[in-house]
């Protein structure tokens, strides 16, 4: 597939506000084993203390400082009986004389809804195959020259990720001052190309590219399946080989799966 020809990054005189939309969408999975209804709770719980609205807000916190951004708003809320979401307004830098969160809403409306970070958490648990799962669903959109590709590799690190499946997309233009449109302000061959090599050496990587429509797909699963740190409430070393055989089989095959997006036949 051809490659559209690179954009400097922008260094450009602008007509008006720079409209680009960039939107990183993310999926990471956490799994775990948990051969007991009562492990099998307890990992549910321990996923809710985790990760709940509260340390989900510092997480987006983080990233919106990583990225550059202004705070507008924040809504928050943990969920019965399980699950938390979040979901923060942000803009482009600072707005002067602008409360946090905002109430003057005249001063922030173009911001609105072009600016934000979501976070949801789905915790999982199946009663007959001792799998659990924890997805979280992230969203940075922002408009500007704020990138959500610079909190990359503080996201794929702040959760427990076995799997990640990221689509980063670029959508509008923005014009010069001669009027000239501008679909892209920078240089983007894949999403790998903003994830650092420690993070890089640890997971196998698939790309799905459209370089014409700006759309970039990146899927990720870790190179080595430690079973100690799937297994909840044990350690590896306290099962029989045959077990612990049957268990490595049955993680691999839920974190195929996921991977592929499609069932596999055992």
């Amino acid at each position: 597939m051809t490659k559209p020809t690179k954009a400097k990054d922008l260094k450009l005189k602008l007509h008006g506000f720079n409209n680009l939309t960039k939107s990183l969408s993310f999926n990471i999975y956490d799994i775990c084993y948990a051969r007991s209804a009562r492990h099998q709770q307890e990992y549910i719980e321990y996923i809710d203390e985790a990760y709940n609205a509260e340390r989900l807000t510092a997480i987006l916190t983080e990233v919106a400082d990583i990225i550059g951004a202004n705070i507008l708003n924040v809504a928050r809320q943990d969920y019965d009986p399980q699950g938390a979401s979040v979901t923060m307004l942000i803009s482009e830098g600072h707005l002067d004389g602008l409360p946090t969160p905002a109430t003057h809403k005249d001063s922030v409306v173009a911001h609105l809804d072009k600016s934000h970070i979501t976070v949801h958490t789905y915790p999982e648990t199946h009663p007959d195959a001792g799998i659990s799962t924890f997805r979280a669903d992230i969203d940075v959109s922002t408009c500007g020259k704020i990138s959500p590709l610079k909190a990359l590799n503080y996201l794929i690190s702040s959760f427990e990720s076995d799997i990640v499946v990221m689509d980063y997309r670029v959508r509008g233009f923005t014009r010069n001052v001669r009027g000239m449109k501008h679909f892209i302000d920078h240089n983007i061959d894949s999403i790998q190309n903003f994830i650092s090599k420690g993070i890089k050496d640890r997971y196998d990587m698939v790309d799905v590219n459209v370089y014409q429509e700006y759309f970039f797909h990146t899927k990720m699963r870790l190179k080595d399946l430690d079973l100690d740190t799937y297994l909840f409430g044990e350690g590896a070393r306290e099962l029989p080989p045959r077990e612990s055989k049957r268990i490595r089989n049955r993680v691999d095959h839920e974190i195929m799966e996921i991977f592929y997006g499609r069932n596999i036949a055992r």
